[in-house]
């Protein structure tokens, strides 16, 4: 599992595909969280830490869709076959494309983050907000596993796919569907309310984000198939 994580996100490095969301990330940083950064206002310091992970869904879906397509399909039979478990490639990709969201996602928080701690925001509001930024990466990075190739083998099937999935997401959370999607306008709404709200919503919205983001994962184990 070790080995097939290293390859994978060696490949999407080597690659330079990880410039793809990288760049778009630091258009994001430079044009809208820089001019923003505000950090004498605890409300808005706050709202912030969560608007992060609302605008990096779509990236983050984005790479999970990426990263594990990166390799041949010739490789990736390879891989499969030396691996020792079945589902052990899907499971490597799954996490490959995890860890570089997370480092997309501590890219984007480092402004937010600074401005929350000078702005005076509490430790319980900046923990609400890192876990909320480790459960959305997650849900995201399921959500658009769904669209590689293990699954859909036709890229434009697939990239139709993953924008009507994150769209269909992100309209769902804001309607009485709401327990069907990841609850995006819940977390904003508390964020936009200030620390104390984020901190009391975060046990809520971590339990819904966890049941979403297991049921996705089982439901991709069990759809992805070895590669021919």
């Amino acid at each position: 599992m070790k080995a097939l994580l290293l390859f994978q996100m060696q490949g999407y490095v080597r690659s330079l595909r990880v410039l793809h969301p990288l760049i778009v990330v630091l258009l994001f940083i430079a044009l809208v969280l820089l001019p923003g950064n505000d950090s004498g206002r605890i409300d808005l310091a706050t709202g912030t830490l969560g608007d992060v992970p609302a605008m990096l869904f779509p990236i983050w879906a984005w790479v999970a869709r990426a990263l594990p397509d990166t390799q041949p399909d010739e490789q990736r039979a390879l891989s499969a076959t030396a691996a020792r478990h079945r589902l052990a490639p899907t499971a490597a990709g799954l996490l490959a494309a995890y860890l570089v969201n997370l480092g997309l996602g501590a890219l984007a928080l480092a402004i937010p983050l600074f401005a929350a701690v000078s702005a005076g925001v509490g430790t319980g509001a900046i923990i609400s907000a890192l876990t909320l930024l480790l459960l959305v990466t997650a849900a995201a990075t399921l959500l658009g596993a769904y669209t590689a190739r293990a699954i859909m083998p036709s890229p434009g099937i697939s990239l139709l796919a993953l924008l009507s999935t994150t769209i269909t997401a992100l309209l769902l959370s804001i309607g009485p569907l709401h327990w069907l999607s990841v609850p995006m306008a819940a977390w904003l709404r508390a964020a936009h309310d200030g620390p104390t709200a984020l901190t009391d919503a975060t046990p809520t919205i971590a339990l819904h984000l966890t049941l979403w983001s297991a049921t996705l994962a089982i439901g991709h184990l069990a759809l992805a198939r070895r590669p021919r």
